[in-house]
């Protein structure tokens, strides 16, 4: 199954057929790295402006004089006190030593092994690291891993799409989308990108209104 097909299908719907309309072909490309550093990178942007986000992730990096992003015992070995000083929260210090150590340990898999695992399985395997919770685990298997079939139903973005396009005055409960989105199946990654489009549709349409 490709995002091309997962386009065509949803085209044919009557909530996505507009939107998609809009919006053309679906540009999801997976990043394809390591979930060790995707889960790092996550909990670096939790929380903070992403400009922030990416200052500290370079400060991180610069502390690896090797190419690439540093392995999970260069972070190990930095400790806590050269993480605070990349401007890392004591909170997000903790979580990411906490990755790096499951890591080197092999709790995270490889994205070779990652590949080869259901989503509920990688979900509930990774949602026991520190400060990592199931939409953090969703975007990795969505961005990172390019998995196809999954509805982050907790996104606020995801949520305001839906009610964007279907005209509604509140957002639809988590466990309510995720009935709705059931019929998305087996496409509900590239149906929660396209919902994600809607709200960048609606915030421009407002932009340039007189």
């Amino acid at each position: 199954m490709t995002y091309a097909q997962g386009r065509a299908a949803l085209a044919r719907t009557e909530l996505f057929g507009p939107i998609i309309a809009q919006v053309g072909r679906c540009a999801l490309k997976p990043e394809k790295r390591e979930p060790y550093e995707a889960l790092v990178r996550a909990i670096a942007h939790q929380q903070v402006h992403g400009r922030a986000a990416e200052a500290m992730l370079g400060r991180l990096i610069a502390l690896h004089p090797a190419d690439g992003f540093p392995p999970p015992t260069a972070l190990l070995d930095a400790g806590a006190e050269k993480l605070r000083g990349c401007g890392f929260s004591a909170a997000k210090c903790a979580s990411i030593l906490d990755i790096a150590e499951k890591s080197a340990a092999g709790w995270v898999p490889t994205r070779r092994a990652a590949m080869r695992l259901p989503d509920e399985e990688l979900i509930e395997r990774l949602v026991a690291l520190r400060g990592v919770g199931r939409w953090t685990v969703e975007m990795l298997l969505i961005f990172s891993l390019g998995r196809l079939d999954v509805l982050p139903v907790d996104d606020f973005g995801v949520r305001e799409g839906y009610r964007m396009a279907m005209g509604l005055e509140a957002q639809p409960k988590p466990k309510e989308l995720a009935a709705i989105g059931a019929e998305w199946a087996p496409f509900r990654s590239v149906a929660a990108w396209y919902l994600w489009r809607q709200v960048d549709l609606v915030r421009k349409m407002k932009m340039v209104a007189p």
